[in-house]
């Protein structure tokens, strides 16, 4: 059963529900959003990682969960993974991928300044305190490194996989930048992405609230042959984010430094 969230100031276990990560690393490398998700964020690694300078920059994914973003991560530079679940970090080995530690967003178990590039991939989102999250993530980079962020937006979006998750919020764009300023960090990019599917999300999740149909989870429903097609379009969004933000999407990406 979904944790359903009735109050924002409902006590939630740190952790998605346990069964939600055989789920993941069933479907995140195929299913659409994860895979169209995951060539938006390896555009902003990329250049991030042409702006460091380094030939082996050390990445660290916080929050790897079942690891398909750190196998991406792996092509820019020495990727380390840490996740507070061990379910989600022996998928990661099952990934063939070693360099994965367990700890809390909220308190790394790294020295300062270990890192040129820390990711949270739709994981502050998760954190009782966020701004401490993001302060850990300070803490580790070394000065002049990078955070990339990747979270849900605005809460009238809240839905079934907002509750599975055990979110405590969605963000909008002046809220996430406010709690990075907040951690000491320096807003360097930050737009909204896929716009492509808001409109139809939106509209999915208000028939959900109306109707009382809710799906298991969200990360089930995949749409058979066009699933390729629509993971295609939404990481076509790659190409328009590098050329100009979005006034409004599902999703905000950002890019912070330690100044």
């Amino acid at each position: 059963m979904a944790t359903t969230v009735n109050s924002m100031t409902d006590p939630l276990p740190r952790e998605m529900e346990q069964h939600t990560y055989s789920i993941m690393y069933e479907v995140e490398e195929k299913h659409w959003w994860f895979a169209g998700r995951r060539r938006i964020i390896e555009g902003f690694v990329e250049k991030v990682c042409r702006d460091i300078g380094k030939l082996q920059p050390r990445i660290l994914d916080v929050g790897c969960g079942t690891g398909a973003n750190l196998q991406m991560l792996a092509q820019f530079g020495r990727a380390e993974g840490v996740d507070v679940s061990t379910e989600a970090l022996d998928f990661c080995r099952a990934r063939g991928l070693a360099e994965v530690k367990q700890g809390a967003a909220e308190s790394l178990p790294f020295e300062d300044a270990s890192f040129d590039l820390v990711t949270g991939l739709d994981v502050v989102e998760h954190l009782d305190d966020d701004i401490a999250g993001l302060s850990e993530m300070r803490r580790v980079l070394r000065q002049g490194g990078r955070a990339v962020l990747f979270v849900p937006a605005f809460m009238f979006l809240w839905g079934v996989q907002d509750d599975i998750s055990n979110h405590r919020r969605r963000y909008t764009l002046p809220e996430l930048k406010q709690k990075l300023r907040d951690s000491g960090l320096e807003v360097e990019r930050a737009s909204y992405a896929n716009i492509t599917f808001f409109v139809p999300i939106l509209v999915g999740r208000v028939l959900m609230r109306l109707t009382g149909v809710r799906p298991a989870s969200e990360n089930n429903i995949t749409i058979g042959a066009l699933n390729g097609l629509l993971g295609r379009i939404l990481g076509a969004e790659s190409w328009w984010l590098r050329r100009m933000n979005f006034p409004f999407g599902v999703s905000i990406i950002c890019v912070a430094r330690r100044a």
